[in-house]
């Protein structure tokens, strides 16, 4: 998919009340499909994190996050961090770039399955590795990442089935020792991916978000 990511908020602390967290809410407002969070269930804390684009500026993707923000700082632990985040991703046939010079291809659940997978990595570093190779560790899981989406009909996945809207939905799901990683598909044109780490997807719901701002509250 021929898309390119941006931040839309803050990496520390939640980005309420500071002026990127109004970018974020534009941001998420321009977008032609419904946005994803975790259901009414869930009473914690909720936050914006990054919209990612096509060429042209349409919207493409989004993430919402649920509980604790994810730090890399050298005091947080990971497992000191719990957090759940959820991921749409619109869902798009084989169309023409925006400059006309070629084709981007058709979004899939494991397109929705990459994103998440890139996501948790984004949000890990094994805290006994020199922080000079932490790009290095990166780019090779990047890759792990990837292969495991393309083959979602293998064994590094499991079934896992969570109500989406209401509606009992079969996800695509993994676990590793930097969290856990899922996708599937809903009914309103999108694709869901979601990851996080000390909050347990068993259980989990999804739902639409009726207000995107409310992900943006003081």
């Amino acid at each position: 998919m021929e898309t390119t990511s941006r931040l839309a908020g803050e990496s520390g602390p939640a980005a309420q009340g500071v002026p990127g967290a109004r970018r974020a809410v534009d941001d998420y407002l321009l977008a032609a499909f419904p946005w994803y969070g975790l259901d009414a269930a869930f009473t914690g804390p909720r936050w914006l994190m990054q919209v990612g684009t096509a060429a042209d500026g349409t919207v493409e993707h989004g993430s919402t996050g649920h509980g604790e923000e994810p730090s890399l700082r050298a005091e947080t632990t990971p497992e000191d961090q719990s957090f759940a985040v959820v991921v749409t991703l619109a869902s798009r046939p084989v169309r023409r770039s925006a400059d006309g010079t070629g084709t981007l291809e058709a979004t899939s659940v494991s397109t929705a399955a990459w994103l998440a997978g890139s996501g948790l990595l984004s949000c890990s570093f094994p805290m006994e590795m020199d922080r000079s190779l932490r790009q290095d560790w990166l780019d090779q899981q990047t890759g792990v990442a990837w292969e495991l989406a393309d083959d979602l009909d293998g064994s590094g996945w499991s079934s896992l089935s969570l109500p989406v809207d209401g509606v009992p939905t079969d996800f695509h799901y993994r676990e590793s020792e930097y969290g856990w990683v899922l996708a599937g598909s809903a009914q309103e044109g999108v694709h869901l991916g979601a990851y996080g780490r000390g909050m347990s997807a068993y259980g989990l719901g999804f739902a639409v978000v009726k207000d995107i701002t409310d992900y943006a509250q003081d």
